[in-house]
């Protein structure tokens, strides 16, 4: 492998060229015209245009991608995460074109893909199962029947879905039929696909996933977990490794259980396995992600291992150079996702131009973007991921709220004041917290009420320093006559 083409746009296009250059290989870059003066189209080696700002007549297509790749000679596509990346069809047309592609295998891709399909592949694995029906159904009486048996609330979910879409909660037998319907129709909306199926509701869970690595010669490992429990609309705001509520027994039970689900798919590269953890600390498969996450940097603070290198090592055939006994946490990271969002007004986005954008000096910031530049509307609103590491929670929750105070931005509104209020909330320090935690605790005021204490502060420590100064450098009117007439 001699060139990478980094089929993604942003933040993690750079994270992966920047491994691929210290590995001594060429990166090329693609783009679309809202990306035109993108960093990571300059960073690269090369950058080939593939068209216009909507998704799907530039990173979507799957024709100008793998041209893009032949005609600038790269023998390797990396898809990072969002856009083609958990495409079956994508990775068999880079493999039929000659072309390595940097992740599993398209049927591990295929089959994870659907949560049905998953829950069948796992099922022999003994892998711990949230009760319910584990089939589609589109029948309201068949549904009601099935609710009453594991009992209400029950989660109505799409088969092919992700992001909370297709995905309902319902408290009684009553409203199923209506919530049912309107599941199937957004799912259908959102996926092509109106498959639902029915699961017992887990009530107060938190989200643990776990980190998975495999190789082509059958050695597979974890590498702990990542809580993902802070979350808007079913997204993922704040992310840290390891997580403040697994204790050793519980994290190798969940850690092997993760591996078993790799292994039922013949799983190659890194991946994550998700699962749902009760309030009786019971746990339950949720889903595989097929590709890099958003938030692997905490990972990679914990363990010290580039999870970018490992994808491209594990892609050119080479054996994994650790094993389980060699793993092991180092301290506590956290990870912000820095959004271009209003937390005060529901989260909705804020789109406009980074008038200033100053980062801390002290934190890890993986971002795409500069001072000066407008936030496409066409794609994710993530600026950065703002990550701190510490060698315990403390020290990592101290490290971000200092770096959270640091990072500069106007012109539009940003995650950092909600990161702010996340990390400062005592449900969160004391690790009492669950994915619930935006509707038990925030308030969209609290953001205005962070923002003038903030503002009051400032104001009084300006007048001590102002009344200290004064009395400081008040000197006789004569003597600064003086000093004027000898200048």
């Amino acid at each position: 492998m001699k060139k990478i083409l980094v089929a993604n746009r942003g933040e993690i296009a750079l994270r992966v060229m920047r491994t691929a250059r210290r590995m001594g290989l060429g990166t090329v870059a693609v783009y679309s015209d809202a990306d035109r003066t993108s960093p990571h189209v300059r960073f690269a080696d090369e950058a080939v245009h593939l068209g216009p700002a909507p998704s799907a007549q530039s990173y979507l297509d799957m024709d100008k991608v793998i041209a893009a790749a032949r005609d600038t000679g790269a023998d390797a596509i990396h898809p990072g995460y969002g856009f083609l990346s958990e495409n079956a069809e994508f990775a068999r047309r880079v493999a039929a074109a000659g072309i390595t592609f940097i992740g599993p295998r398209p049927h591990a891709i295929e089959v994870m893909g659907n949560k049905l399909a998953a829950k069948e592949t796992v099922s022999a694995y003994d892998i711990p199962m949230v009760p319910g029906l584990d089939e589609a159904v589109d029948d309201p009486d068949r549904a009601r029947a099935v609710a009453r048996e594991i009992g209400f609330p029950i989660l109505i979910k799409a088969a092919a879905g992700g992001g909370g879409k297709g995905m309902r909660v319902v408290d009684s037998a009553e409203e199923l039929e209506e919530q049912m319907h309107r599941a199937i129709s957004e799912a259908r909306n959102a996926f092509g696909d109106g498959s639902v199926f029915i699961e017992k509701y887990i009530a107060s869970p938190h989200h643990i996933e776990i980190q998975v690595l495999a190789d082509t010669h059958g050695n597979c490992v974890h590498l702990f977990e990542r809580d993902c429990s802070i979350q808007r609309r079913h997204q993922k705001v704040v992310e840290e490794a390891p997580s403040a509520v697994l204790d050793p027994a519980l994290r190798r039970e969940m850690g092997a259980a993760a591996v078993r689900v790799a292994q039922s798919c013949d799983y190659v590269g890194a991946g994550t396995v998700e699962f749902l953890l009760d309030a009786d600390r019971n746990f339950y498969f949720l889903e595989m992600n097929t590709r890099l996450q958003v938030e692997h940097p905490v990972t990679e603070f914990i363990t010290g291992i580039d999870l970018v290198e490992q994808q491209i090592r594990v892609a050119e055939g080479e054996v994994l150079s650790f094993r389980q006994e060699d793993l092991t946490i180092n301290g506590h990271a956290l990870e912000l996702r820095v959004y271009a969002e209003d937390p005060a007004n529901g989260f909705l986005p804020s789109i406009g131009r980074l008038t200033t954008y100053r980062t801390p000096p002290d934190a890890r910031v993986d971002d795409g973007f500069e001072e000066g530049m407008d936030i496409p509307i066409h794609y994710d609103p993530m600026i950065a991921k703002l990550v701190t590491h510490g060698a315990t929670r403390g020290e990592a929750i101290a490290k971000m709220l200092t770096a959270i105070a640091e990072y500069h931005i106007e012109g539009i509104e940003t995650t950092l004041p909600f990161g702010r209020f996340v990390f400062t909330h005592e449900a969160f320090r004391s690790g009492d917290f669950d994915t619930h935690f935006v509707a038990h605790h925030f308030r969209p005021e609290a953001i205005a009420e962070a923002g003038a204490e903030e503002t009051r502060a400032a104001a009084l420590f300006a007048a001590f320093l102002y009344q200290q100064n004064s009395q400081r450098l008040t000197v006789p009117r004569s003597s600064s006559i003086e000093w004027l007439s000898r200048h």
